[in-house]
């Protein structure tokens, strides 16, 4: 007898430390319907997921309905796609070991696959992004956390345990500024969000000079990088440091991967030449001698929330299909 059941739709699940997006998508991958909520409104991880879980089935069944769902993906800052858990994540809510994947399983019904927010972003990318056609490539996430993912042979490294691509910790100072992640020194203390602001806090301190991020209701990567375009020195200083931090880090990076292309994304990739002057200064000049100019270092043109859900749907068809409705 033909099967008759294909279900043709998936569920795709962005989590990030300020908003959770969700939105079904089609073998296509076409978005057909999408919401969102604020992630820190459930600082009680069995609220968020009760919460995620019922606007799910909501969306769902206002579209189309639950028998035409296959899976859920999932992508979020400190989660393994080998335990299906958030391990100790530095910048979400909720601390400890999570299981994730088998909490919104149990809740569903339907099989959920979770993975580091990098590895979606970059899963999402390679199939839909500037990295499509390309086998050996690094994506960077930019943002509140400075996440990674790296692609061999046309093949995302996970590691043994599911931790591959944490790039914002690895050490870039010794004994340097405190990281969420309790050790010190990290990169992403210097160039991630949380950092910038810390290096423009610091120069204000330190000098006198003039500057319009001293009448800024609220320092932010996008306030500073706001007053880099009105041609403010300091700030553009504040840029030129975490340019040059980023740009050491990711040489090292490439000179152990020897990539194509590093693909920069998140917020803070936004930045313009405020960033990616210095960056690739600095990367040019600590990386191994033989990749000079062979790597390019490219910004993605997708929008952020879009290339996350699109790859946590692309995540969603990977896992085998399982169902409590069967």
């Amino acid at each position: 007898m033909l099967e008759q059941n294909i279900k043709s739709k998936v569920v795709g699940v962005d989590i990030s430390n300020e908003l959770t997006t969700y939105a079904i998508v089609d073998v296509r991958g076409n978005i057909l319907a999408e919401s969102s909520f604020p992630t820190t409104d459930y600082p009680d991880v069995n609220n968020f997921v009760t919460a995620l879980s019922e606007k799910i089935v909501m969306l769902v069944e206002n579209n189309g309905g639950y028998e035409n769902i296959r899976s859920i993906g999932m992508s979020s800052p400190s989660a393994s796609s080998v335990s299906g858990c958030l391990e100790n994540a530095a910048n979400l809510p909720w601390k400890g070991v999570i299981p994730m994947a088998a909490m919104l399983r149990d809740r569903l019904g339907l099989a959920v696959a979770l993975s580091n927010d990098a590895h979606v972003s970059a899963l999402g990318e390679y199939t839909f992004g500037c990295a499509h056609g390309m086998k050996n490539f690094i994506i960077i996430s930019l943002g509140v956390g400075l996440g990674s993912c790296f692609f061999t042979e046309g093949e995302d490294h996970k590691g043994h345990l599911g931790y591959a691509g944490e790039f914002g910790h690895t050490c870039v100072v010794d004994g340097g500024r405190e990281c969420g992640c309790g050790h010190k020194g990290c990169l992403e203390a210097y160039a991630g969000a949380a950092g910038i602001v810390r290096t423009a806090k610091e120069m204000m301190a330190e000098s006198d000079a003039p500057s319009l991020m001293r009448d800024l209701e609220r320092v932010t990567p996008r306030t500073i990088n706001e007053c880099c375009e009105k041609d403010d020195e300091m700030a553009k200083e504040v840029y030129r440091r975490t340019g040059y931090m980023l740009g050491l880090g990711l040489a090292n990076y490439a000179s152990i991967i020897d990539p194509e292309a590093i693909i920069l994304t998140g917020g803070i990739s936004h930045a313009g030449e405020w960033l990616y002057d210095p960056l690739k200064e600095s990367f040019e000049e600590h990386v191994f001698g033989n990749m000079h100019g062979k790597v390019k270092i490219l910004v993605s043109e997708l929008n952020d929330r879009e290339r996350d859900v699109l790859g946590a749907s692309a995540l969603a068809w990977s896992v085998p299909e399982y169902s409590l409705f069967k």
